[in-house]
């Protein structure tokens, strides 16, 4: 029975159709803000400062990417 229930629980987690709704679809997968960050960079929701430049955006929120 209990074999029953685990082998629910993993067709579950395969069957999520859209990305990044399933649990096992982020596996391996970097967030934009962990990528800007690891890239010297910071997350602001405002413009970047005058001395940095826009690399990109922090998602979930959308907040630019500034990299000096």
């Amino acid at each position: 029975m209990k074999t029953h229930y685990f082998l629910l629980v993993i067709v579950f987690l395969f069957s999520q159709m859209d990305p990044g709704a399933g649990i096992l679809t982020s596996l391996g997968r970097r967030t934009d803000q962990y990528r800007c960050l690891q890239h010297g960079g910071f997350c602001l929701r405002s413009s970047c400062p005058s001395h940095t430049r826009q690399q990109g955006t922090c998602k979930p929120d959308k907040p630019n990417c500034c990299r000096s």
